[in-house]
């Protein structure tokens, strides 16, 4: 019979920096801000007092004039589920990251070390570049690159599965080996594609873009991501004895085979549903638990707290730069990522005595 474990934190959490409820609410906060400044920025200049009357008018069902119809189909039809999504495939990304990390004991790892998200881009960019699919319209996308991934993830389990269940050295080697795989069909799909404007497509959900978000893909991906959050945060507990090493949760009264399994399942869920509406976003799963730990602590309670609205406000901005700094013209998302993660990642490595779960 499974028994919960004790209430345990994981080595080097000892010294948790800030107290969660006001982060949480401060974060709370902020991640209002951004998403107001994600609706009223743009290329198209749209004033602030007509932002919040166009707002407000939606929210209430407000009688608007004929000349506002320009202005509200921009702030309502396309700002307004593109941050919000942002902010769903952010929370989703870093609350992913959290789980893998403790799933693989490793702190390089993210929600892309799986090869779930090679995967999707298979599937992705079967569509843009080769059609397949076409028959399901807008839905072709996003059905096709969350078929893929679950494909993907399917292959990485067959592989990776032993007799002594999923350890954490062959699901990271089998997730990279099988990128490199994946990644390589891409590739050749890219390079054989007739039309330039196909592959500039797909080079832009490769490197991750929220400019096709609509209403329609709000709900799943939302959804999705509450409940894969809920989940690990019902396991908050598991989390903390697995990142311990699978002989002392088994102490515990985890079974770290069967944990490890059920977080390979919500893990391809959660991103490859969000990979599916959003492509292939990085550093977001990487760098969010890290600076989360440094501020919370290891205890994966606080950690999954924190870490979801962390990632929806990183996120959203990293978007919002995306639109304004070439304007009109549009950057990937992925690339904004890349920028802040990177140096990021160097100072986190450079810090003395820094190791997964601590300081």
């Amino acid at each position: 019979m499974h028994r919960s474990p004790p209430r345990i934190s994981p080595s080097g959490s000892g010294t948790a920096r800030l107290p969660v409820i006001p982060l949480v609410l401060g974060l709370t906060l902020l991640l209002l801000v951004s998403l107001v400044c994600g609706v009223g920025l743009g290329a198209a200049g749209i004033e602030w007092t007509d932002v919040f009357r166009l707002l407000g008018a939606g929210l209430t069902g407000g009688a608007l004039d004929a000349r506002d119809a320009a202005a509200y189909t921009i702030v309502w039809e396309i700002r307004l589920p593109r941050v919000v999504l942002g902010a769903v495939v952010g929370a989703g990304l870093a609350a992913v990251g959290v789980a893998v990390q403790a799933m693989v004991r490793n702190a390089l790892a993210d929600p892309f070390v799986l090869g779930i998200s090679s995967g999707a881009a298979v599937g992705a960019n079967a569509v843009i570049l080769l059609g397949v699919f076409a028959g399901l319209g807008v839905w072709a996308l996003s059905l096709s690159a969350f078929a893929s991934a679950l494909a993907a993830t399917a292959l990485v389990y067959a592989m990776a599965r032993s007799p002594h269940g999923l350890t954490p050295l062959r699901l990271i080697l089998t997730g990279t080996a099988l990128a490199y795989g994946f990644e390589a069909v891409t590739t050749v799909m890219v390079f054989g594609a007739a039309r330039g404007e196909a592959a500039r497509s797909a080079i832009m959900w490769l490197l991750g873009s929220l400019g096709g978000a609509t209403w329609a893909q709000v709900p799943l991906a939302a959804v999705t991501v509450a409940a894969g959050w809920a989940w690990l945060r019902l396991r908050a507990e598991s989390l903390n004895a697995l990142a311990m090493g699978d002989e002392t949760s088994a102490a515990l009264g985890v079974q770290p085979a069967r944990l490890r399994r059920e977080l390979f399942l919500v893990t391809a869920a959660v991103t490859g549903t969000v990979v599916a509406v959003s492509g292939a976003i990085g550093f977001v799963g990487l760098m969010v638990p890290h600076v989360v730990r440094m501020l919370v602590g290891a205890d994966h309670r606080r950690v999954l707290a924190v870490a979801p609205l962390a990632g929806a406000v990183l996120l959203v901005w990293a978007d919002l730069l995306s639109r304004l700094l070439l304007a009109p013209a549009e950057l990937p998302v992925g690339v904004i990522t890349a920028v802040v993660g990177v140096p990021a990642f160097v100072l986190l490595m450079r810090r003395g005595g820094y190791a997964f779960g601590g300081r």
